[in-house]
């Protein structure tokens, strides 16, 4: 027993849980002819039970490990290391559109090297293994005795002990099918049934035969006799129901009644508990329905197979926790700043046509985000204030029209209150009650009162007299933002300032009083000169969560404008023509598949007489003699007499020219031959065969087009971001390239060459309706759903996560390679109903997310390279050559192409006055415009989309 019990302490603990969770519940079916069992037998009997449930538990846990268990790492090498699983994760089994397995399913674990401490190995299954000493069946065969029972009836499941069940959190509740009722209902019943059929033969025997019916053998299958007395049988039982239910059908009393029915009559009588029998072997109700998956993810039981979602990556530094951060991440940014970042980079790319920008990559929007120096401008970070300015307020030559709503600013009476009138934090005052107008009633007057409630002012902020925050009032008093906006005034300060001014303004909105406030306490201080260096200098200061409210807000408004609203709507339209022009394509394909189909029966039907004979066999012996005779003649036919003197190079050359010659003529003549060997095909089969690779080449032609369509429709569908899913804890899922931009950007892009936009899966956390309706659940929700999973909601997220998670919609997260994004694939679930749809996108657009991963990889490493070189050459002096100091950071690289070509100069420079055109000029655009082929507009990409 000790040494039993000292078994049982060696057993692997990470290995304790998985193997209850096994056990618990299987079923071992006993061994047949048995007969009489002694003690002894009854022992063996169990071992034999034990060691089956050994085998099949070991079987399963040989090559299967979890995370804390002591492994050993086989390197390529042949050398062997120690350590301690860290974690694992699951890929699963990829195919192909053929139904071809591209790839099978594996595990790979992360392991920590116990002899390099600062070491981790990542292997496979066929790379990693276990002491064999740690692992046995005998020490299986002892762990499992002592922590599991069963009850002394046939097919009673396993079940392990109330104490240990409670310390790992096993469920301990029986299903109904495996309860011992339910088993001994279900055995009965199959007696019943056995018996009942005996006693239909029975019966069958000791009816009294009947002549023989006189009538011609039947060609069909012949009945048994035990299946004809059935059927008569059946057929009274169905006449005696009939007459329960209508006394009509009984026969005359001096009618005739056969012989059979008197015998039954008379056995019924005699042997009442027959009837009984028949009643018991009535078949037994259905079972319950099984479980129809999917169903709602949190009703799927937790697997515990030691697997969790792999760790994310933040952009943020404020986590509690070191794990997930990415070795890049940006300084000081703020948890709720990368939803922001994110929405403000979309909005700019989506839309970079109304804008006039560039395409850019979301590294170097960061990037130029976080750059806080006055002396190194960023054209980038520049242009992008600019552009979304210039939306908000046309130029002076065009009417200088503001795009958006304001709040109406208010009046002053002199020059000493203008001048006085700095931003402070106002007090709101109660308005009038508005009064009923026209006829009243008792729904008017309760809406009115509603209406009172809500509109009801709020108290005093404070009693204090209102403080004095910043100077932004001053600094746009003498020129206001509008007409500097007017006349594209950027240029020394002049954008920063247009933006105080309009900050200044929105802060009469109580909504965004509180935020704007903030900011322009930052822009305008008090204590500084209310001036367009001030508003320059702190702005090249400014932090990057700063910088990101304040593009969130320009962001907003543009949305507001008439510009991007006219743009949505256009390619709504767009949406709609791309639509009919897909339908019209894959009618075309329809009716060309199905014209194939009946060219292709037509060459079936020609093919007989026009088939190509079989290759003669020529004998071995045959071959070689040809050979022989072929390797006389060149000798016979060859010029040159060996000799071994001195050899010439133009004799060689002409012998290898005559060879040549040679085989080039042996070609044609085999051609000939085989051509005229050839049956002459028929001008129809012809005629067919050239119509199947006209229809073919439709059919080509419309996938293509079809295919172009879909990306048209893509990048076109610009109003919102669409999601690709949720998983089981409500967390979202994005991918920012899925639609309203190319997949790497615009082709024309400075930065073109970088080809990805965002590389990055990106995950949001639950919003609040659905955190408080789906996760933190109120106290008897938790406690039911504790009974059911032996844990809570939130235990089970903080499980099944990780290490890493979100928990608010405020948060973010990220994949940035194609481990990560598998091992996603393979810990989602496909019984429940949200992560199935969320797996099938995933799998769907797995390649091309994974090709611009490794693409912003690239650029990245390639870009550090660049910057490396270049930092090592600047500092290489000569006395007659200077060098040009290379941009310290890869933004620095991005140029608005866009803006100069349709603008004729960047958005930050004074607009050229324009030129007028020449009748020259015109005469030349009106014949290239004549010239010109009406055609399909060209796409984002700029040409034909090729796939």
């Amino acid at each position: 027993m000790e040494g039993s019990k000292d078994v049982d302490k060696a057993f692997p603990d990470a290995l304790r849980e998985p193997v209850l969770r096994k056990v618990q519940f299987s079923t071992i079916s006993r061994i047949d002819n048995l007969g009489i069992l002694t003690f002894s037998t009854a022992l063996s009997l169990q071992a034999n039970l034990f060691d089956s449930l050994v085998d099949h538990i070991f079987d399963e846990f040989k090559q299967d490990f979890y995370p804390s268990e002591n492994v050993t790492v086989m390197l390529d090498n042949g050398e062997r290391l120690n350590g301690v699983v860290r974690d694992k994760a699951k890929f699963p089994e990829l195919m192909r559109r053929d139904g071809t397995c591209e790839r099978k399913a594996f595990s790979r674990y992360f392991v920590r090297l116990t002899n390099r401490p600062h070491e981790e190995a990542l292997v496979d299954d066929e790379h990693i293994v276990r002491d064999r000493k740690s692992f046995t069946k005998q020490m299986l065969r002892s762990f499992i005795k002592n922590t599991v029972t069963r009850e002394a009836w046939t097919g009673a499941p396993w079940l392990v002990k109330d104490r240990i069940a409670k310390d790992y959190r096993i469920d301990t509740e029986i299903p109904l099918h495996l309860q011992y009722d339910n088993k001994v209902a279900e055995r009965r019943t199959n007696q019943v049934q056995k018996k009942g059929e005996h006693e239909g033969i029975l019966l069958n025997l000791l009816t009294t035969p009947r002549l023989p019916d006189l009538q011609p053998k039947s060609h069909k299958s012949k009945l048994t006799q035990q299946q004809i007395a059935r059927n008569k049988h059946q057929q009274f039982l169905d006449y005696q129901q009939a007459l329960a239910d209508n006394p009509a059908f009984a026969a005359n009393p001096g009618a005739f009644v056969n012989r059979e029915t008197q015998f039954v009559n008379h056995f019924d009588s005699h042997f009442p508990k027959y009837q009984q029998i028949a009643a018991k072997g009535s078949p037994k109700p259905p079972p319950p329905p099984p479980i129809r998956y999917p169903i709602e993810d949190l009703e799927v039981a937790p697997t515990h197979d030691g697997t969790h979602r792999p760790a994310m990556k933040f952009l943020s530094q404020t986590l509690d926790n070191g794990e997930g951060r990415d070795n890049r991440c940006v300084s000081g940014i703020r948890m709720d700043s990368a939803g922001p970042l994110l929405e403000t980079w979309d909005t700019l790319n989506v839309y970079a046509e109304i804008f006039n920008l560039d395409s850019f990559t979301f590294d170097d929007y960061v990037q130029a985000l976080e750059l806080t120096s006055e002396d190194l401008p960023c054209e980038l970070f520049t242009e992008i204030h600019c552009a979304a300015l210039k939306l908000l307020v046309e130029e002076e030559s065009k009417g200088g029209k503001v795009q958006i709503m304001l709040p109406d600013l208010p009046e002053e009476s002199d020059e000493t209150e203008v001048a006085n009138d700095t931003s402070t934090i106002p007090t709101p005052t109660p308005e009038p009650e508005p009064k009923p107008v026209g006829r009243t009633t008792r729904s008017s007057l309760s809406k009115l009162e509603l209406a009172g409630v809500k509109t009801e002012p709020s108290p005093p902020m404070s009693t204090t007299p209102d403080v004095k925050i910043h100077r932004a009032a001053e600094m746009v008093s003498d020129y206001g933002w509008v007409d500097r906006l007017r006349k594209r005034d950027f240029r020394s300060g002049g954008w920063e300032t247009i933006i105080i001014g309009l900050l200044h303004q929105l802060s009469l909105n109580p909504r965004r009083r509180k935020t704007c406030e903030e900011l322009l306490s930052k822009l305008a201080p008090v204590d500084t000169k209310p001036d367009m260096a001030t508003a320059q200098q702190h702005y090249s200061m400014l932090d990057i969560n700063s910088r990101v409210q304040i593009l969130q807000i320009l962001c907003m408004l543009t949305i507001e404008t008439k510009t991007v609203r006219a743009y949505m709507e256009e390619c709504s339209e767009d949406m709609t023509g791309y639509r009919k022009e897909k339908i019209d394509f894959q009618r075309n394909r329809k009716i060309a598949m199905e014209e194939l189909r009946v060219l292709d029966d037509e060459r079936k039907i020609l093919l007989p007489d026009n088939r190509p004979p079989s290759p003669e066999v020529v004998p071995v012996d045959d071959v070689s003699m040809a050979g022989m005779d072929e390797e006389e003649d060149e000798i016979l036919d060859s010029d040159e007499e060996p000799h071994s003197g001195r050899s010439l190079r133009r004799a060689n050359d002409r012998a290898a020219d005559r060879k040549r010659k040679r085989e080039e003529e042996k070609e044609k003549k085999e051609k000939a031959e085989a051509a005229s060997k050839l049956p002459k095909q028929s001008a129809q089969f012809k005629k067919v065969l050239k119509e199947i690779e006209k229809k073919k080449e439709r059919i080509r032609e419309c996938e293509e087009e079809i295919a172009t369509l879909d990306n048209d429709l893509r990048e076109s569908d610009c109003p919102r971001t669409k999601v690709l899913g949720k998983d089981r804890f409500w967390n979202r899922y994005y991918w920012m390239e899925r639609n309203g931009m190319p997949y790497a950007g615009l082709p024309t892009s400075s930065t073109a060459e970088a080809g990805y936009a965002n590389g990055r899966l990106w995950v949001q956390g639950p919003d609040d309706m659905e955190r408080e309706g789906f996760i933190d659940l109120p106290e008897d929700d938790n406690s039911k759903y504790r009974k059911a999973f032996q844990m809570t909601i939130p235990e089970r997220k903080k499980l099944e996560e990780g290490s890493t998670s979100v928990i608010t919609a405020h948060e973010w997260g990220y994949y940035d390679d194609s481990d990560s994004l598998d091992m996603l694939i393979g810990w989602l679930d496909v019984r429940g109903v949200r992560e199935l749809k969320l797996r099938k996108e995933l799998q769907m657009q797995r390649d091309k997310i994974v090709l611009h991963m490794q693409r912003r990889k690239e650029y990245l490493q390639n870009a550090e390279k660049r910057y490396v070189t270049d930092e090592h050459t600047t500092r290489m002096s000569t006395r007659t050559k200077t060098h040009d100091e290379p941009p310290a950071y890869r933004c620095m690289a991005w140029k608005n192409s866009t803006a100069i070509q349709e603008l004729g100069h960047l958005h930050c420079e004074q607009p050229r006055p324009s030129r007028k055109v020449t009748k020259k000029e015109k005469a030349d655009e009106k014949r290239e415009t004549r010239g010109s082929k009406p055609g399909k507009p060209l796409g984002r990409q700029g040409s034909r989309y090729t796939f």
